[in-house]
């Protein structure tokens, strides 16, 4: 029994224990917590009395700073105000300064405009005062005059209208004729100094080039390695003979002159690539219409990249950049095309180059200058398929490509139909003629050549006083003799420059013509 109230006392203090431990520690927490919280509560005081008193340092630090700062700014802005004081107020002192120096300035101006109008009103009056005695003296003279010529009309017997109109046609005669031999002897002078500097230039730019020229017939010759060779031409009924003229557009003459067959067209692009193609199919052996088709396309792309390779190297040649593509194969077509039997390439490139040397003596542009000499022909290439002449066609051609107008000019002047907008148009024109004109050349037909010869003994014939005619060194010159009664020394020099104008209006020629009037007056008597 003991035992068990033990046990039961034990579990009572068991259960007890934790219960008193438990307010035991929450009362001794408590406490703890109640002097942590103090003591907390002391350190933030005295953490804010610290941050407060830091504070008012810094103000104090601060405001004293500010004022100091305040004073430095507001001696500053004195120091400028007054400086920029001073400066207006020396700005202000010479403008009135200034302004003191223009007021007298105008006050002595003002008065010599006043003596200057007191001075014009007594020459006024002094002019008025002369005024009326010229106008007294002139009543004075038109009276004298008026009495001697009454006198000299009686001495006379003829009127002063009469007299006068004598006296003018004495001096219209006189004056006339003192301006004819002026006019002569100007242009005498002129002409000779003229001739003698274009000689001068055009020879040494014709002894700077050497060109050759060899113009091509209308045919060509292909040569063939036998006569059998003609027979596989001709082919089976002449259908390759056929085909090949079909697609070339050019006769094929095949006769008896031994290994040759000759291409015959006035097309010279056609006959180059027709005597192309047959080259190339008699090298290759296989002659037939289908062959021949393929043959000629080939050719025909080989003739025109030669164009364009003739083109460039042209170009090249005479120094000449920037051309239009399209006018570049243009130029190069040129080397198909002929003038009177003259290459139009070669002779292009001719007239280039004595351009350019000319345009170099006379100080020109020289590149100007080929580049318009080179072209001045380009328009003959397209006459055989557009309509207008070559002038014209060449003008439209170098307008659509974007051209310089002054090398526009050169081709639409070098004719002479319209007037020349510059020195070098005049240069290509002289450059062609010299190009054209020189022996050998051109060649003309025979008929073209004698209908020109009538025309300019037509021409010199139709004048008043014109007695003879002669037309000599193959057309170039026409001589005419004139009646001395009725074509005096006076009136040769501009017969002379009607004839030669006319020619140049209604005839169409290589070069250039020479026109010389002769006058003999003879004196005869005898001794009896």
């Amino acid at each position: 029994m003991n035992t068990t109230a033990l046990l039961a006392a034990l579990g009572v203090l068991v259960v007890a224990l934790p219960a008193v431990f438990f307010i035991l520690g929450r009362r001794t927490g408590g406490a703890t917590e109640l002097r942590r919280q103090a003591e907390a509560k002391a350190t933030a005081e005295e953490t804010s009395r610290r941050i407060l008193g830091e504070a008012e340092r810094e103000s104090e630090t601060l405001r004293k700073s500010a004022v100091v700062a305040g004073k430095e700014e507001l001696i500053r802005l004195r120091e400028t105000f007054e400086r920029d004081t001073r400066e207006r107020r020396s700005e202000i002192e010479k403008e009135e300064r200034r302004v003191g120096e223009r007021e007298g300035a105008l006050d002595r101006k003002s008065e010599s405009l006043d003596q200057r109008d007191r001075e014009f009103s007594r020459r006024a009056s002094e002019v008025g005062r002369r005024e009326k005695a010229v106008q007294t003296r002139e009543e004075e003279l038109d009276r004298l005059v008026a009495e001697e010529r009454r006198r000299l009309e009686q001495l006379a017997g003829i009127s002063a209208g009469e007299a006068k109109a004598e006296l003018i046609r004495r001096l219209e005669e006189e004056a006339h004729a003192e301006a004819s031999n002026l006019i002569r002897e100007i242009r005498e002078s002129a002409r000779r100094n003229a001739e003698r500097e274009a000689k001068k230039v055009v020879a040494l730019a014709i002894q700077r080039i050497a060109a050759e020229h060899t113009a091509e017939t209308t045919v060509s010759a292909v040569a063939l390695p036998n006569d059998e060779m003609k027979g596989r031409i001709i082919g089976r009924e002449g259908r390759n003979i056929r085909a090949f003229e079909l697609a070339t557009g050019v006769d094929v003459i095949i006769d008896d002159t031994p290994d040759t067959v000759v291409v015959s067209c006035f097309d010279p692009v056609r006959r180059d690539i027709a005597r192309l193609a047959l080259e190339k199919l008699v090298a290759d052996g296989r002659i037939h219409p289908g062959r021949i088709e393929e043959v000629v396309i080939k050719a025909r792309k080989e003739i025109e990249v030669q164009m364009v390779e003739f083109g460039e190297q042209a170009c090249y040649d005479v120094g000449v950049h920037g051309l239009h593509a399209e006018v570049v194969k243009l130029v190069g077509r040129m080397h198909w095309r002929t003038s009177y039997g003259q290459n139009i390439l070669q002779h292009s490139k001719e007239v280039a180059w004595l351009a350019g040397i000319m345009a170099a003596e006379l100080g020109l542009d020289v590149a100007l200058a080929k580049r318009g000499a080179l072209l001045h022909d380009i328009g003959k290439v397209l006459t055989h398929e557009h309509e207008g002449t070559h002038v014209q066609l060449g003008v439209e051609v170098a307008t659509k490509y974007g051209e310089n107008p002054l090398v526009v000019n050169c081709i639409a002047a070098h004719h002479d139909d319209v007037p020349h907008e510059s020195e070098v148009s005049v240069l290509v024109q002289a450059a062609d003629a010299v190009s054209g004109s020189r022996p050998g050349a051109r060649r003309e037909a025979f008929e073209t050549y004698v209908k020109r010869l009538e025309g300019l003994e037509k021409i010199a014939s139709s004048y008043k006083g014109v007695e003879k005619v002669f037309a000599i060194q193959a057309g170039r010159e026409i001589r005419v003799t004139v009646t001395p009664e009725v074509v005096d020394d006076v009136r040769m020099t501009s017969l002379t420059e009607e004839i030669a104008r006319r020619i140049e209006a209604e005839l169409q020629y290589p070069g250039q013509i020479k026109v010389v009037l002769i006058r003999e007056t003879r004196a005869v008597d005898f001794a009896r």
